[in-house]
């Protein structure tokens, strides 16, 4: 199903003047190399002039697109001998949270994606990437193995935030996060998270504690919703448009400000025009992370962990007492 945002019509209408183009020079066998090869340049810099300047908003929108690429396409196009781990062995399997051993280029990695879904009966079973505890510890489980064993652990986020719903709240929503956020600094491995899409608040950081953390460049990565942020300080979820813009929803604010370690490129026009340039990038960054981890004392890779985290949100003031 065709899905188009608003300022990507202008790109869309000379797309379908191209498919027409095409299947017009195909039917009648004529050469119109010449005006396709016009209107696709036309079309490239259309998309390069519309995202050079997206807005927060806009960007928000892209990372929600139903088309990008999700935490299972990455893993299916990345991880090879993929074995998923179901169940936190307390209360049940969490099909949101997709959890398992592989390989990437040889090295065994320990996988942890939060999915989405993306038919009507997969985002339901899914829960619409909102994980709940069961989840959360899950996840867990499998990296206090992967600790046991040395093995790195790559996580994909992708969710609006962790479900809170009453039985969620029920089975310790709150404290299988702030679990997973203690036990994470102690896992003796080397840790990449990478933003695909929405990093929504606790949710996202329950799985986000990591040595190198990159969000793709159209991601984004915040402690709440613009919905969520507008619903607060003006009680009119309309507003989300106006939070997005005051909560500076960007990869390069969020690198200013420290809270990630790099920012992945994507192809032309976002990560849904091109999926395997996108998988072929961000399996770029994780193995060359990877490498420059592996190379590191691993001690030395924990405490830096744990430093970064904790100068989050330092801020030094100079008081004028003049």
């Amino acid at each position: 199903m065709d899905f188009t945002l608003e300022f990507e019509r202008p790109v869309s209408e000379l797309e379908n003047q191209i498919r027409e183009l095409k299947e017009a020079s195909a039917k009648r066998n004529v050469d119109m190399s010449h005006e396709l090869e016009a209107l696709q340049t036309k079309v490239d810099r259309m998309l390069e002039e519309i995202y050079i300047k997206l807005t927060p908003w806009e960007r928000t929108q892209l990372s929600r697109h139903p088309h990008r690429p999700h935490a299972i396409d990455y893993i299916e196009k990345i991880v090879e001998e993929f074995h998923e781990v179901h169940g936190d062995r307390r209360f049940s399997d969490d099909p949101s949270m997709i959890t398992g051993f592989g390989y990437i280029n040889g090295q065994k990695v320990a996988v942890i994606g939060i999915e989405k879904g993306r038919k009507t009966q997969e985002k339901i079973k899914r829960n619409f990437g909102m994980a709940n505890p069961e989840g959360y510890r899950k996840a867990l489980r499998v990296m206090q193995m992967a600790s046991q064993f040395n093995i790195p652990v790559v996580t994909f986020v992708d969710t609006p935030g962790a479900y809170p719903g009453i039985g969620a709240e029920e089975r310790g929503q709150a404290l299988a996060i702030a679990e997973n956020l203690e036990e994470m600094f102690n896992v003796k491995a080397p840790i990449i998270s990478i933003v695909i899409g929405e990093g929504g608040s606790g949710g996202a950081l329950g799985i986000a504690i990591a040595d190198k953390v990159f969000m793709m460049e159209y991601s984004v990565y915040s402690v709440i919703s613009p919905e969520s942020c507008a619903s607060i300080l003006w009680s009119d979820p309309k507003m989300a448009e106006t939070a997005a813009n005051s909560l500076q929803l960007s990869p390069n604010k969020a690198l200013e400000l420290k809270v990630i370690d790099g920012i992945i490129k994507e192809p032309a026009g976002g990560a849904h025009r091109h999926h395997d340039e996108a998988v072929k990038k961000v399996k770029e960054a994780i193995m060359t992370s990877l490498e420059a981890l592996k190379k590191e004392d691993l001690d030395l890779v924990m405490e830096k962990r744990f430093e970064k985290f904790r100068q989050m949100g330092n801020i030094t003031l100079t008081v004028d007492n003049t």
